[in-house]
């Protein structure tokens, strides 16, 4: 089984909020669990309140348990299910709203390979990304008729080295990996379309990819 990991959203790396304000932006960490329906709509009513509007939101949290489906408990589906799907779900509804008063921004949910296939021990991750996925399309759909300023774009990324795929499969060739900024660089290049256009779905993985159908 996979190490249990907290539902909370990851704390910046060092000197990243250094680099934003140092390039004349404001940074600001919020500890905040996904899966509280009550703690989102609180933290957006926050931001609200001084001022502050999201232009851009990147659903990125997530976690797994390794596990045949036949050992999984209902504690550990639903954490599963609740912070991959549940917790991007909440959060967009917020601000999707609030995109929608101001007539414009953008949201990006980094899906997976898992939301086109399935491999055993991840039955879970599996039904959660698929989930994510079709609401993704859901909302990009809306999005093009009621406020064609808003950008909706799914990211499905493969194969990464990360700490979250190794340390569930520590055996695998990191040859076949690909680095976290690739899909960094992708969420740019979705951001960076004009105007006119909008990308609603990106697939980015290693040219060695196994888990691509």
């Amino acid at each position: 089984p996979s190490r249990p990991a907290p539902r909370t959203a990851p704390r910046p790396r060092p000197g990243s909020c250094a680099r934003s304000c140092r390039a004349g932006g404001e940074a600001r960490f919020v500890e905040l669990d996904v899966t509280d329906a009550a703690a989102v709509a609180g933290v957006f009513r926050e931001l609200e309140e001084s001022g502050q509007a999201v232009d851009v939101l990147v659903n990125n949290a997530a976690v797994d348990v390794s596990k045949p489906i036949e050992h999984l408990t209902a504690g550990e589906v639903d954490r599963v299910v609740s912070t991959n799907l549940l917790g991007p779900v909440y959060l967009c509804l917020e601000v999707y709203r609030r995109m929608i008063a101001r007539g414009g921004g953008h949201i990006v949910n980094i899906l997976s390979t898992a939301a086109h296939r399935t491999w055993t021990e991840a039955g879970p991750y599996a039904a959660a990304k698929s989930g994510l996925r079709a609401f993704t399309h859901t909302l990009f759909q809306e999005a093009q008729r009621d406020c064609p300023g808003i950008g909706v774009t799914g990211i499905i990324a493969g194969g990464m080295e990360t700490a979250f795929v190794l340390e569930r499969f520590p055996d695998a060739d990191t040859s076949m990996l690909q680095s976290p900024e690739i899909v960094a660089d992708t969420v740019l290049y979705a951001l960076s379309v004009p105007a006119g256009s909008t990308v609603g779905e990106l697939v980015v993985v290693p040219r060695r990819e196994p888990s691509w159908p």
